[in-house]
């Protein structure tokens, strides 16, 4: 099995309701992990990209909030693109998966829950780089 398995689409619960609907998290039961940091993508210009980069420990769920956006997911051998449109579904990335953000809808909005707070040294940033580690 190649690490880029391990990466999968999570349904999160959904709650309908005439007023407006409801999808909460729960860590360690929805999501793998425990949360300790959140942080969000917007103001993405249309068809704008982000990401780029792995990670070498932390664990990711992300959720297109609103609108939607195509992650390109790598991990050196394979590939494959995953399009996030509904708020209640999520994007595990376990480590050592490389990440491509792009195909932002305007006025998009994409939430991450991480594994840990932010750490430069946990970051590959050169493609090259990832792959020699990953090998």
């Amino acid at each position: 099995m190649s690490e880029i398995d391990l990466c999968k689409i999570v349904e999160l619960p959904k709650i309908s309701d005439p007023r407006g609907n409801l999808t909460f998290i729960e860590a360690n039961r929805h999501i793998p992990f425990d949360i300790k940091r959140v942080y969000y993508l917007y103001d993405v210009p249309g068809g704008g990209e982000r990401g780029g980069h792995a990670h070498k420990a932390l664990h990711q769920l992300i959720i297109a909030m609103s609108g939607s956006f195509d992650i390109l997911i790598d991990d050196g051998r394979k590939e494959k693109r995953v399009h996030l449109n509904r708020s209640y579904y999520g994007l595990y990335i376990c480590p050592m998966i490389w990440r491509e953000l792009d195909n932002f809808s305007s006025g998009s909005v994409c939430m991450v829950l991480a594994s840990a707070y932010f750490d430069e040294l946990d970051y590959y940033r050169d493609y090259e780089e990832y792959v020699k580690a990953n090998s």
